[in-house]
């Protein structure tokens, strides 16, 4: 018999933002099943099951509580399940390719040289794609994925965290987990889409937000820039949702 969903409680009253610590009061709520719903994505039909969302007052991250209280195994059953492919069609082939590619471009002069880890890397494609062109110390780490569950031993001069920092209940903690990880000259290169000028305008309606998908914290360049400074990192963007943190000199 399959488990149920039960999501945390929510308060109404403001709650301290994750990132800065400034009230975030209540912003809109969508339905569990609300995904990203790109082109080639399967629509859910709803699930009867409300998930809200907070905004902070300050920085702008827009976040939910929700599944603050899930286990691993939670996250496993109902969101990270055989169903996802279909929500997010590129996850797997299409978008780890890709972002092997633009690793190979900016670093395949340094293949030998550098120790590489893919941060929330899934199944290790990106990993492997990497291998096979020469780079001699690349890892993976993802704990929804078995063979890369294990946290890597060692440090790393370049981190690569694509498309995960949105799906992190606790985006602090990742980001003092990636730094611990970071060799002295270490930087990590990573991407999650930034909040639209017009979010005011388009509100939860707004194509990014998707519990379904995991997409449970959403940054403003402001919250992120808060959230590296913390640790003596510079945050760079290079497009609205690729950038690079890099230590203070």
């Amino acid at each position: 018999m399959a488990s149920a969903i039960v999501l945390k409680p929510v308060r109404p009253e403001p709650i301290p933002c994750k990132i800065c610590g400034a009230p975030a009061p209540s912003y809109g709520t969508v339905d569990f099943n609300k995904s990203c719903d790109e082109p080639r994505a399967e629509k859910l039909p709803p699930l009867g099951i409300p998930v809200t969302f907070r905004r902070c007052i300050s920085c702008g991250f827009l976040f939910t509580e929700c599944f603050d209280e899930w286990t691993d195994r939670q996250f496993k059953e109902f969101i990270y399940n055989d169903d996802y492919i279909k929500l997010d069609p590129d996850y797997a082939e299409r978008r780890p390719r890709s972002q092997a590619r633009m690793i190979i471009d900016q670093f395949h002069r340094d293949r030998t040289i550098l120790r590489m880890l893919d941060y929330g890397g899934g199944g290790g494609l990106l990993t492997r794609c990497l291998r096979e062109v020469g780079f001699t110390a690349v890892q993976s780490f993802d704990p929804f994925t078995p063979e890369f569950s294990q946290p890597p031993n060692g440090r790393f001069d370049v981190i690569t965290c694509f498309e995960t920092m949105e799906h992190l209940t606790d985006p602090l903690a990742a980001i003092c987990a990636m730094v611990g990880m970071l060799s002295d000259i270490g930087v990590v290169l990573f991407s999650t889409l930034l909040q639209p000028a017009d979010l005011p305008k388009s509100g939860m309606s707004w194509w990014y937000i998707g519990p379904r998908n995991g997409h449970v914290s959403l940054f403003t360049p402001q919250a992120l820039a808060i959230a590296w400074r913390r640790h003596g990192f510079t945050v760079s963007s290079f497009t609205e949702a690729t950038h690079l943190a890099f230590r203070d000199r």
